[in-house]
């Protein structure tokens, strides 16, 4: 079948089939199917196709969403799915550009209204973290950032690791001792792993002879600085549409500890309880150290595996 020819049914069908092999949840393949059809049967009123969307026809979607006053988390949740069924296509090389990202930037969150008065750190969701991490092909930025969203820990934490931290037996990695953590232990799963160990074959030919840091610079092969990791992940985060550098909200800007937020939001919803996470988190409360001691770490092992987000890392 020429895939230039394909009907609106046929491009949602093989977009969900593509979101079934990135491992997405049943829930947020029907959420997709969903809202792609909603929007072809808008695209139908205006003679236009899925494949025949330009800037136009997509403001004036923005401005049918508002004047049928459609909340603003509504028609931010549909223009994420947008983002990745028009990412499918243009993998597909249906057409040549997502329209989708820049539109988001602009326009999407140009109208938030912000109910309690204040800034709220950026939550992104499952789909638009997967998104970008595999949106990055710089393999070194990739590992940094999974690990970020699979383990949950601080920036500081991520640049103290060391190669032998890392325990590949139960998939762990033993962190240094900070002021602000309690428990040491965080875990990553099978996809993280995939990433790590493609950066340590790149990591082989970069590293000093005698550094043990899991992450390093390119120029000097030593350990990685906060500002390198942070000006590249937002960097990406841009391209990814998440992340606005000129704006002064808060909510604008996707930063390294936004995983951190993703990563205990996202293990919440998924089900885990709260003094689990609280211990992954390494939360230095002391209300919860007596928790923390009964903790079993095989159980919470398992816990980890079964509620983490499965991303669908390529």
């Amino acid at each position: 079948m020429d895939m230039d020819t394909l009907t609106d049914n046929e491009l949602i069908t093989r977009f969900k089939n593509d979101c079934q092999l990135r491992n997405f949840s049943k829930h947020s393949i029907e959420s997709y199917s969903s809202t792609m059809n909603l929007f072809s049967r808008f695209l139908k009123q205006k003679k236009r196709t899925l494949l025949d969307v330009d800037q136009e026809i997509l403001l004036q979607y923005i401005s049918y969403l508002i004047n049928n006053d459609i909340s603003y988390k509504t028609v931010e949740n549909r223009f994420s799915t947008f983002s990745s069924f028009y990412d499918y296509i243009t993998y597909e090389k249906l057409i040549e550009k997502n329209l989708i990202i820049e539109i988001r930037k602009r326009y999407i969150r140009r109208y938030k209204k912000n109910d309690n008065g204040g800034s709220k750190r950026k939550l992104v969701s499952i789909e638009e973290m997967s998104y970008f991490i595999n949106l990055i092909f710089d393999i070194e930025t990739k590992a940094i950032a999974i690990v970020f969203a699979k383990t949950g820990i601080r920036l500081r934490e991520l640049i103290a690791i060391d190669t032998n931290d890392i325990n590949w037996s139960n998939m762990s990695i033993e962190l240094k001792s900070t002021p602000k953590r309690s428990n040491l232990t965080v875990f990553f799963d099978y996809e993280c792993a995939l990433i790590i160990k493609r950066w340590l074959k790149k990591r082989e030919t970069i590293a000093k002879k005698n550094c043990k840091a899991l992450f390093v610079t390119y120029q000097h092969g030593k350990r990685i600085h906060r500002n390198t990791i942070y000006r590249n992940f937002t960097s990406w985060g841009e391209k990814a549409g998440l992340h606005d550098s000129k704006s002064d909200r808060l909510e604008d800007h996707f930063t390294p500890h936004c995983c951190r937020h993703w990563y205990t939001t996202h293990l919440r919803r998924a089900g885990m309880t709260r003094e689990f996470i609280k211990m992954l988190r390494g939360d230095r409360r002391k209300e919860a150290m007596d928790i923390y001691d009964h903790i079993d770490m095989e159980e919470l092992r398992r816990s980890y595996l079964a509620h983490i987000p499965k991303l669908g890392v390529q």
